[in-house]
């Protein structure tokens, strides 16, 4: 007759804490797939390989001389010290002229947040509006944090398909039926990252119709990339009738100014919404940083000439991208309107094999095989809501570019 030995596993107990350590909450969402290749790349090139990065959403530019030299007077002036939480009185002055200059919207200083970077501003506004349970409905492809932050405030991501045939865009109609009484906000941006599709004035006043009909439903407008459009002028959804006071637009200097490592982001809201905004940031955060503010000033009041031509210099990079990946068999793409990424449908490469037998199932391991086979990191289309896809950035030098893409081209042909 056998007996059973009950085994008994006991962990280092620096284990056992460390894992009861970290809250649930860290659970309901993912690390942004965009920094995760950029670090993946990263280690590589530290290995030795040259690999060239089409993973980052960040300007390869410098920031204009006249913002830098605004910076290293207020050093020199000693604008160092601790800010208002909402930002000083002159930056969120500033942001206002911004407005009226380039969207001929009117706000005061009371309805400005000024936070680090538009991605805590985003947070910001989500964490503040959003109740547990209540939907956001969230058009695909969106840049990565948007889910995050909903799921982190144990809000319900509610997603709503858009294909290259639709330009990415979603249809008055398609938005009616997708509203319920339990929907709070509507989240979306335009330009887009990652699909770089644009709204018109018309489609944009034709969605506003919508959200009449619908007035429990607050828009979040993300407009980072808003001079980086290649169709004409910015046009913002707040503009029309009955949805200013229901639309918070979220901005910043890092994609139209190339400061990116500044960190300062800022958003246009009812006053009420932003006086929550700015207690949610009081004990986040507080106030932004003080020499950043002081050169936010000179950037949103000076002339875009600097910012013109880095967005020249970007849609000739686009064409030179679409054009490339034109001449590669089975990839599709909506030719992007603005920001600096394509967002080509790479599902016919779904089920081929490596030269080495290793199934390509999807666009992650499409991406991991061109990291570490082409050496050229890219990101999944997974990470944006559409596991069809791959975002490739080209905020990058047309040299690069170049090589790049042809690495990607003898890469995809390799597959069988």
């Amino acid at each position: 007759m056998f007996s059973i030995t009950k085994i008994r596993i006991v962990l280092p107990p620096q284990k056992v804490f460390l894992m009861e350590a970290l809250a649930s909450r860290l659970a309901r969402f993912s690390e942004p797939e965009t920094l995760k290749m950029a670090k993946l790349g990263r280690e590589l090139r530290a290995q030795g390989h040259d690999v060239i990065d089409l993973s980052i959403g960040e300007p390869d530019f410098d920031v204009p001389q006249h913002v830098k030299e605004a910076a290293k007077k207020a050093i020199d002036d000693n604008w160092s010290h601790y800010t208002p939480v909402s930002g000083y009185l002159d930056v969120r002055e500033a942001v206002c002229h911004k407005f009226k200059r380039d969207n001929n919207l009117e706000y005061t200083s009371e309805n400005i947040v000024v936070s680090t970077g538009a991605k805590q501003t985003l947070a910001n506004v989500i964490l503040s509006i959003v109740n547990e349970g209540e939907e956001v409905i969230i058009p695909t492809p969106y840049w990565v944090t948007y889910a995050a932050l909903v799921q982190l405030g144990k809000g319900v991501v509610k997603e709503m398909k858009t294909t290259p045939q639709s330009g990415y865009k979603i249809t008055p109609a398609e938005l009616d039926a997708v509203i319920t009484p339990n929907s709070k906000a509507f989240l979306f941006s335009s330009p887009c990252n990652p699909s770089g599709a644009v709204y018109t004035k018309e489609e944009l006043a034709a969605l506003a119709e919508v959200f009449r009909k619908h007035p429990q439903v607050y828009i979040i407008s993300d407009e980072i990339y808003e001079y980086i459009n290649y169709r004409g002028a910015h046009e913002s959804i707040a503009q029309f009738d009955g949805m200013k006071d229901r639309t918070i637009i979220v901005n910043g200097l890092s994609k139209g100014f190339a400061m990116t490592g500044w960190r300062l982001g800022f958003m246009a809201a009812p006053k009420e919404i932003a006086k929550g905004c700015e207690k949610l940031q009081g004990q986040m955060t507080s106030g932004t940083n003080s020499v950043a503010q002081k050169a936010a000033v000179v950037a949103l009041t000076s002339s875009l000439d600097d910012t013109m031509e880095m967005v020249k210099e970007f849609k000739r990079r686009k064409n030179r991208v679409v054009q490339l990946l034109g001449e590669m068999e089975g990839v599709e793409l909506a030719i992007p309107d603005g920001a600096f990424y394509a967002f080509p449908v790479v599902k016919s490469y779904f089920g081929k094999k490596t030269e080495k037998g290793e199934a390509i199932n999807n666009a992650d391991d499409l991406c991991m095989y061109l990291l570490n086979t082409a050496h050229v990191s890219t990101v999944t289309g997974s990470a944006f809501g559409d596991g069809d896809c791959i975002r490739i950035s080209f905020a990058n030098s047309m040299a690069n570019i170049e090589k790049a893409m042809e690495r990607i081209f003898n890469a995809l042909k390799n597959l069988s």
